[in-house]
């Protein structure tokens, strides 16, 4: 199933409002983003980095952590009125025109 961004903001939402009574405050939607992202750096560091797994991280799926990150960080953009397929092309043009060259000409990247 291909799903857009505007697409999943929209599933968000009605999740939301189906089972979640109402959105929790920016503030803890932001502490929950950190506490997410923070999940995934676990999962990272222990598949790609030095760190062994503990028992209970064996239990963890790296698509579900990055899902969830998401899931938070459409709940902010919601919450706050972001359009994040605008917000998107929009940075995406800003890193073209800052960087188009900055990273072909590296040479640490070559």
């Amino acid at each position: 199933m291909e799903l857009t961004i505007k697409q999943a903001q929209q599933q968000v939402d009605e999740w939301i409002r189906t089972y979640g009574v109402r959105y929790f405050g920016e503030l803890t939607n932001m502490a929950l983003l950190t506490e997410e992202v923070g999940e995934l750096a676990r999962i990272v560091a222990r598949t790609y980095g030095e760190q062994s797994f503990k028992e209970s991280d064996k239990q963890k799926n790296l698509a579900d952590e990055m899902a969830d990150v998401l899931w938070v960080l459409i709940c902010l953009a919601n919450q706050t009125g972001v359009d994040l397929t605008e917000a998107f092309a929009k940075n995406i043009e800003k890193k073209t025109l800052r960087d188009s060259n900055r990273h072909t000409s590296n040479p640490k990247l070559h």
